[in-house]
Order: C-alpha cells, then structure tokens, then sequence
C-alpha cells in the first residue's frame, strides 16, 4: 500500500520521519521533492508499505489544498503505466492540544472522528454547524478497525479530535467546545480539511496527534513541543506496521 501522511510543518513532518526510518540512514535524511505549489514531500518505505509525508501548511484550508494537490499528483502514474500507485490512505498528523484530563502533555490522540468544530455561524440561540444550516458536513470517520488497532499500538487515547482555526486560548472557549463535543480528546488546525479532500477523491482517512499543551488559557510556558514531536515520531515507529497490515487486508479483500 502507499499512504500519504499529511502534516502542518517541517518539525512534524521530520519527526514522522524519524519514526519511519527504521535504522539509521549513513546517507542522511532523504532529500523532499517538490510538488506542483511548491509543496515538499520526503518518501519513506517500510515492508508492505510505501509512505510519504507531506509539509501542507497550518489549517484546514492549506492542509486541504496541499492534500488535494498531492492525491492529484498520484494519479498520473497507475500501476502498470508508469509512476506511483495511488494512494490508499491518507494520515493527518502532528502535534496538538490535549482536552484534560484524558489526553496529558506527551501523549498520544487517535481520532475516532476527525469533526469541523468551529464551521457555522454564531446565532442569538449560540453556535449552529454547517450541517445544522444546511450547508454539508462536519464529521469525518475512520475506518473504525484501522483507529482501534492504531490506538492500541501506539497506546493512543482513541476520541474524536476536533479541526479548529483559531487555536483555544482561554477557559471560556475550552468549556464551550468541551460542552459541545464532550468526548473530544484534542484540538488540531488540519485534519478535517486534510479529510475533506481525502474523502473527494475516496481515499480513507486517519488523525494522529501527539499532545504539546492543555486546551485552555494559552501559557506558552506550560507547552511542551519537544516531548509531543518525540511522541509523535514514537507513534509513527509503531504505527508503521499498523498501516503494512491494514494495506494488506484491504489488498485481499479487493
């Protein structure tokens, strides 16, 4: 199977890599190539699985653009004419906030949900989501068993994780959000879009976020982005066979 693993920046992006590298490399990291927009995506292979991880920008309407162009991108080479096969999964995955306290700093969310928290409009009787306008969709899901597995390997909390554009800043925001998605684990500035453009092209999905911070007042000092990007590249060292054996299921059923 190849997968395409999306992320926001190049801090998440190398430590994804890191995760799937399997030895040290005498060579060094590989070297990105550059998509149409300028886009850098790096290529990892692992047993059963070819996986390249993309830097797509912060927020759900870059992630989704950067997402769409790579998927696009993998369709001019088909198996048995030439280039790449397309792809059979698309990761959203980085570093995020933790709603506490089921998601601690340091550790890992895997989405049961991928949920556009903050699309819609603001009306006198509160917050109404785009499905409730009548304009579409907010929720996003995974193949269930491909989540549960994910979890459970890289013992990830498994809850919905909520896209955002504007990151939570304050108790109030926090309590609002947790009211309204009760279940949610953590908040994240991509996935949902990664997912919409994954789903145009009927490509599964899948969210993994390593925790940096509390949702809540921003305190900059309390962060810790260094443990949360060496979780990460922990996660994707043992979701890497996760993906090979899920791709081979999906292989044999068709």
């Amino acid at each position: 199977m190849r997968a395409l693993i999306v992320t926001a920046v190049a801090a998440e992006a190398d430590s994804v890599v890191a995760g799937l590298t399997p030895h040290p490399d005498p060579s060094g990291s590989a070297e990105p190539r550059t998509l149409p927009g300028g886009y850098l995506i790096t290529r990892r292979d692992l047993p059963g699985l070819a996986l390249d991880v993309l830097v797509g920008g912060v927020g759900p309407a870059a992630a989704a653009a950067a997402t769409a162009t790579a998927l696009a991108t993998s369709l001019v080479g088909v198996p048995g004419k030439g280039g790449p096969a397309p792809y059979g999964l698309v990761v959203s995955a980085g570093i995020g906030g933790g709603f506490q306290p089921a998601a601690p700093l340091g550790s890992l969310v895997v989405a049961d949900a991928l949920v556009a928290a903050d699309l819609g409009a603001e009306t006198p009787d509160g917050f109404l989501d785009v499905r409730a306008l009548g304009f579409g969709h907010t929720v996003h899901l995974p193949p269930a068993e491909l989540a549960a597995r994910a979890a459970e390997a890289t013992g990830a909390l498994l809850a919905p994780v909520l896209t955002v554009s504007t990151v939570t800043g304050s108790a109030e925001r926090a309590a609002l959000l947790a009211a309204r998605h009760p279940l949610a684990g953590a908040e994240a500035m991509e996935g949902f879009g990664v997912a919409e453009a994954a789903a145009a092209y009927g490509v599964p999905v899948l969210e993994i976020r390593a925790v940096s911070n509390a949702v809540g007042p921003r305190e900059r000092a309390a962060w810790r982005i260094g443990d949360a990007l060496a979780a990460l590249t922990d996660g994707f060292r043992a979701l890497g066979p996760v993906l090979a054996n899920w791709g081979e299921r999906q292989h044999e059923h068709h």
